[in-house]
Protein backbone atom coordinates (compact mmCIF):
# COMPACT_ATOMS: atom_id res chain seq x y z
CA UNK A 1 0.00 0.00 0.00
CA UNK A 2 1.14 3.67 -0.59
CA UNK A 3 2.17 6.03 1.92
CA UNK A 4 -0.50 8.28 2.65
CA UNK A 5 2.04 10.34 4.69
CA UNK A 6 5.74 10.60 4.17
CA UNK A 7 8.99 12.80 5.57
CA UNK A 8 8.55 16.55 5.22
CA UNK A 9 4.66 16.59 5.64
CA UNK A 10 3.19 19.28 7.65
CA UNK A 11 1.02 17.27 9.95
CA UNK A 12 -1.73 17.90 12.77
CA UNK A 13 -2.13 15.59 16.08
CA UNK A 14 -5.78 14.27 16.63
CA UNK A 15 -5.67 12.70 19.33
CA UNK A 16 -3.61 12.11 22.42
CA UNK A 17 -2.10 14.80 24.84
CA UNK A 18 -0.87 16.68 22.17
CA UNK A 19 -4.43 17.03 20.39
CA UNK A 20 -4.14 20.16 18.04
CA UNK A 21 -0.87 20.76 17.95
CA UNK A 22 0.79 20.70 14.35
CA UNK A 23 4.42 19.66 13.34
CA UNK A 24 6.45 18.12 10.15
CA UNK A 25 7.28 14.58 9.99
CA UNK A 26 10.96 13.51 10.40
CA UNK A 27 11.14 9.79 9.95
CA UNK A 28 8.24 7.43 9.08
CA UNK A 29 8.44 4.03 10.44
CA UNK A 30 5.94 2.26 8.10
CA UNK A 31 6.98 -1.51 9.50
CA UNK A 32 5.51 -0.27 12.52
CA UNK A 33 2.76 2.15 10.72
CA UNK A 34 4.65 5.24 13.53
CA UNK A 35 6.11 8.53 12.75
CA UNK A 36 8.01 10.57 14.54
CA UNK A 37 7.28 14.32 14.29
CA UNK A 38 9.07 17.16 15.09
CA UNK A 39 8.46 18.79 18.76
CA UNK A 40 5.06 16.13 18.71
CA UNK A 41 4.96 13.54 22.25
CA UNK A 42 8.01 14.53 23.70
CA UNK A 43 9.55 12.29 26.39
CA UNK A 44 12.66 13.33 28.85
CA UNK A 45 15.18 10.73 28.42
CA UNK A 46 18.18 10.53 31.01
CA UNK A 47 21.26 10.44 29.45
CA UNK A 48 24.65 9.25 31.75
CA UNK A 49 28.28 11.58 31.88
CA UNK A 50 30.78 9.92 29.70
CA UNK A 51 34.17 11.44 28.88
CA UNK A 52 33.01 12.90 25.47
CA UNK A 53 29.24 13.69 26.47
CA UNK A 54 27.83 16.09 29.20
CA UNK A 55 24.82 13.80 31.02
CA UNK A 56 21.60 15.02 32.30
CA UNK A 57 17.76 15.26 31.32
CA UNK A 58 17.20 15.05 27.36
CA UNK A 59 13.98 15.66 25.58
CA UNK A 60 13.63 13.54 22.88
CA UNK A 61 10.81 13.43 20.16
CA UNK A 62 9.00 9.90 20.70
CA UNK A 63 7.13 7.89 17.60
CA UNK A 64 3.04 8.65 17.18
CA UNK A 65 0.95 6.52 15.55
CA UNK A 66 -0.02 7.19 11.96
CA UNK A 67 -3.57 6.82 12.54
CA UNK A 68 -3.54 9.92 14.86
CA UNK A 69 -1.92 12.36 12.37
CA UNK A 70 -3.32 13.96 9.74
CA UNK A 71 -1.97 15.70 6.81
CA UNK A 72 -2.24 20.04 6.63
CA UNK A 73 -3.88 21.22 3.36
CA UNK A 74 -3.01 24.60 2.21
CA UNK A 75 -5.56 26.34 4.23
CA UNK A 76 -4.06 25.04 7.68
CA UNK A 77 -6.91 22.37 7.92
CA UNK A 78 -6.73 18.92 8.36
CA UNK A 79 -7.39 16.86 5.48
CA UNK A 80 -7.75 13.09 4.59
CA UNK A 81 -5.11 11.64 1.69
CA UNK A 82 -6.42 10.12 -1.66
CA UNK A 83 -4.41 8.74 -4.78
CA UNK A 84 -5.03 9.53 -8.13
CA UNK A 85 -3.29 9.10 -11.44
CA UNK A 86 -1.98 12.28 -13.60
CA UNK A 87 -0.05 12.02 -16.87
CA UNK A 88 0.88 8.43 -16.40
CA UNK A 89 1.91 8.97 -12.48
CA UNK A 90 0.19 8.19 -9.31
CA UNK A 91 -0.34 11.70 -7.28
CA UNK A 92 -1.61 12.10 -3.94
CA UNK A 93 -3.96 15.00 -3.16
CA UNK A 94 -6.21 16.53 -0.54
CA UNK A 95 -9.86 15.48 -0.28
CA UNK A 96 -10.71 18.82 0.92
CA UNK A 97 -9.12 20.85 -1.84
CA UNK A 98 -8.57 18.13 -4.37
CA UNK A 99 -5.06 20.29 -5.00
CA UNK A 100 -1.93 17.69 -5.09
CA UNK A 101 0.47 17.31 -2.89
Amino acid sequence: MAAKLKKGDKVVVLAGKDKGKQGEITTVMPKVNKAIVDGINIAIRHQRQTQTSQGGRTPKAMPIDLSNLALLDKNGKATRVGFREEDGKKVRFAKTTGDVI
